[in-house]
This record gives structure tokens, sequence and C-alpha cells, in this order.
């Protein structure tokens, strides 16, 4: 784990973003890149007029002198850190810089658990998800020293999850934790027989090529299944895998990585199918 993005926009979320990403960086010795992206349109960097050239300059001069004094913090003394500032509030932009810096990780902050508009629906996590090619690790409360011992990856275990599981689990291999998949059977429509369960699963660890136990967990819908399971095995992270450019209504079955997401206590990464 070469190097972590972190977006910032200075405020709680994103200092603990930080910390975990200086958490990880410590232990990996990695590099931090730490993203902030100005609110500015074409049209005032474009514009010949001085009023605008002055305003966007004085913009620039305000984010490197926030962003200088948010990273002057004691918990990031040792680690290499490179500050970016983009023009754009353009998410994209994100998934270009991972790009060009073979950047392993995006480490982003989320506001707690008050609702879906607070958390994802349009929000700044929810649109990094959406365009980032690498996994993408939301944070909601701070942890002072992150460690994953216990991850949890979420599946249908349909075929088209493979690579998201192959990015699961080399993601835990490079955290050296302890790797449980999951499925969750719930009752109506979605509902699988134990036999019929276990060939969907077995077809899947075949195509994927490991050996691997998955815990069938029995509850009354997808995300409660997953959180409980996490919840009863004291995981650090839950994984789930998702379609990025779709958006998050498009993880593994329907809005429930959302839901997930959305609900968790614990930090939760996306990996793109």
């Amino acid at each position: 784990m070469k190097t972590i993005i972190v977006p910032l926009d200075f405020s709680e979320q994103s200092e603990f973003a930080m910390k975990v990403a200086a958490s990880l960086a410590k232990k990996h010795g990695s590099e931090i890149l730490a993203l902030h992206m100005l609110e500015l349109n074409q049209a005032i960097i474009s514009s010949t007029e001085g009023f605008y050239q002055e305003h966007t300059v004085f913009l620039l001069k305000l984010s490197e002198k926030r962003m200088k004094e948010f990273l002057d913090k004691p918990y990031l003394k040792g680690i290499k850190i490179t500050p970016i500032i983009k023009h754009f509030k353009v998410f994209g932009e994100v998934n270009e810089v991972a790009e060009k810096h073979k950047a392993d990780l995006v480490v982003m902050g989320s506001h707690g658990t008050d609702g879906l508009k607070e958390i994802f629906v349009g929000s700044n996590a929810e649109k990094v998800v959406r365009n980032s090619d690498i996994p993408v690790l939301v944070v909601k409360e701070e942890i002072k020293d992150f460690k994953v011992t216990d991850f949890v990856f979420a599946s249908d275990f349909q075929p088209e999850n493979v690579k998201a599981f192959n990015r699961a689990a080399a993601f835990a291999k490079k955290l050296n934790a302890r790797m449980h998949l999951v499925y969750v059977n719930t009752p109506g429509d979605d509902f699988l027989s134990t036999q019929d369960t276990y060939k969907r699963v077995t077809a899947f660890l075949q195509k994927a090529n490991v050996g691997m136990e998955v815990e069938i967990y029995n509850d009354y819908s997808v995300e409660r299944g997953v959180l409980n399971f996490s919840e009863d095995i004291n995981a650090d992270v839950i994984g789930i895998p998702t379609h990025g450019r779709k958006g998050l209504s498009h993880f593994f079955m329907g809005s429930i990585g959302e839901d997930i997401a959305n609900h968790s206590k614990i930090p939760v990464i996306t990996f793109k199918i």
C-alpha cells in the first residue's frame, strides 16, 4: 500500500479520515496525497477581468493556508504527505490523481447516521465512490489507531462480483486481516434453499479459484444480516462491491450496499465490480 488519497474539506470528518490514513501509512510506509478541490467554475478561472483573477488567487492562497494548518498535526509527523489542490470540484479528478500517482486506496470521511441525504445521496462520499476505480474506505467516527484484524466481505456471490472479491482479498492480505465471507439469506422472493445457496457459493469460489468458507447468515434483510454478522464477530471493516459509476444504488442488490454504509458503525470499504 504505497499511496493513499485523502480528500479534504477541512471538516471534522476529514480529520477522522486523515487519522485512519495516518495509521495505515505508518504501518505500511505509505505516502498520503492530501487532496482538496475548490468549487471554482471555468468562467471565473478563464476570465480576463482583474476582479476574478484576484478572487481566484485569493481562494488558492486561502486553501494553501488552511491545508498547511490542517496538516500541521503531531500524528502526521514522519509521514510523507503531498498536498494537492484542484481548481474544480469534479470528483472524476480523484480517479485522475489516483491513476497519475498509482494510488492504492482512498480514505474519506462521512457524516454520521442521520439519514441518506446527510451521508451518501448527493454527497461527496457518494460521488467519490461512484468515480473511483480503486477501493474507497469510508470513515464516520474517530479511530485513533486503525487496525484491521477481522474483515467482512458481504456479497450475493454472483459471478460479476469475482473482480471485487479479488480486490477485497488483496486488501485483507495487505493488512494481514482475517477475511470473513458472508451470504445473507432472507425470507421472501430472494430466499434460497440451503442446497441452492451452497451451489451458488461453490460456483463463485471455483470461478475465483479460492478455497474459503462462506458463512450463510439468516436474517430479515440483507442489510441487517451483514451488520449483525459483523457485530457478532466484532469486525473492524465491512467490504462491499459496487458498480462504480452506476452509483451506490447499484451495489450487489439494489440499495443494500448504500444502507449498509449508512448504518454501519464501523468503516466500510467499497470495491469496484
